[in-house]
Order: structure tokens, then C-alpha cells, then sequence
């Protein structure tokens, strides 16, 4: 890939990556506040309002960040299987991805309970829910993890690739 690409790419995956951790600290905190909140009409707010974040802002970085993280492997010397440390942060998105998608239908339900008008059984069960702290909490650990990894670079082949580095190939 040449430099300009690579650069590019680069930016696409850092931009897309910090916004989704940023995204997921807002959540957070929206969950925090629906949880804690003695205010009907707030915790109602911080529910409905997490549904459009999960929807607008964290499906769609993560995507974004997955697809600029394999981009950027495989257009880079790093490869996409080559070290240890792009492996995991890999699986890491993979995964991390995964549950999103599969824990916004229960967001969906947590919204749902939470845009009916009047108090009804459901919604006075399911709300508030310590679920979507739990998950945003381990959500923001994992994302930093990854991040950790992207930094400091631990060595170590997977040897899952050829044991020539593919930065002299390209010289």
C-alpha cells in the first residue's frame, strides 16, 4: 500500500476506534444516570436516548473500526495473522462486535419498556436494568485493552505466516 494510503487508512482506523470508545464512555454514562436516577422522566430519556447511540454511533464505529483494522494489517508490514497483537485485537473487534449487535435487541426491548407513556408491568420490570452498565463497563475495558495493545506492540510471531517480515519484501 503506499505511504499516502497507508496514512490515510491509518487515520480512518484510529478515528473510527477513538470514536467508538468515546461512544461507549457516553453510553455509560447514559446507563449510569438511567440506573441511578430517581426521576421517571430521565431514566426514560437515558433509554431511548442509548437505543439511537447504539443504533447511530456505536454499531456503526465498530463496524467502521473493523473493516479500517483489517484494511490497515493487510495493506501494512504487520500483517493481519503475522503478530500476536494484531491477532487479538482482532478477535477482540470480532467479537466485541458481535455481542453489540446481539445485545441491541435487548437494548431495543430496555427502550421499548422505557418510550411507553404510562407505567405498565413491563416496563416497571425491566427498568431500570443493570444490564447496560454492566455491558458498557466491560465493553469500555476491552476497547482499551485493544487500544493498550495497539501502542505498546507486544512482540511475538504467531507463525500462522511466512517467517520473512514483509517490510524487506517491499524494499
Amino acid at each position: 500500500m503506499p505511504p499516502r494510503l497507508r496514512k490515510a487508512a491509518l487515520v480512518a482506523h484510529v478515528a473510527s476506534s477513538v470514536g467508538w470508545l468515546g461512544a461507549v464512555a457516553v453510553f455509560l454514562a447514559l446507563a449510569i444516570t438511567g440506573y441511578a436516577t430517581a426521576d421517571e422522566w430521565t431514566m426514560r430519556a437515558a433509554y431511548t436516548t442509548m437505543e439511537i447511540i447504539g443504533w447511530t454511533a456505536l454499531v456503526p464505529l465498530s463496524a467502521l473500526t473493523l473493516l479500517t483494522g483489517i484494511v490497515q494489517a493487510l495493506g501494512t508490514p504487520w500483517g493481519l495473522i503475522r503478530h500476536y497483537w494484531v491477532l487479538i485485537k482482532l478477535l477482540i473487534t470480532v467479537v466485541a462486535t458481535a455481542i453489540l449487535l446481539l445485545y441491541m435487541e435487548t437494548l431495543s426491548v430496555l427502550a421499548c419498556a422505557a418510550a411507553r407513556q404510562a407505567p405498565s408491568g413491563a416496563a416497571e420490570e425491566l427498568l431500570p436494568s443493570f444490564s447496560p452498565i454492566l455491558h458498557s463497563a466491560a465493553a469500555l475495558v476491552i476497547l482499551t485493552v485493544a487500544l493498550v495493545l495497539s501502542i505498546y506492540k507486544p512482540r511475538g510471531l504467531t507463525g500462522l505466516s511466512s517467517t520473512r517480515p514483509r517490510l524487506a519484501q517491499q524494499r
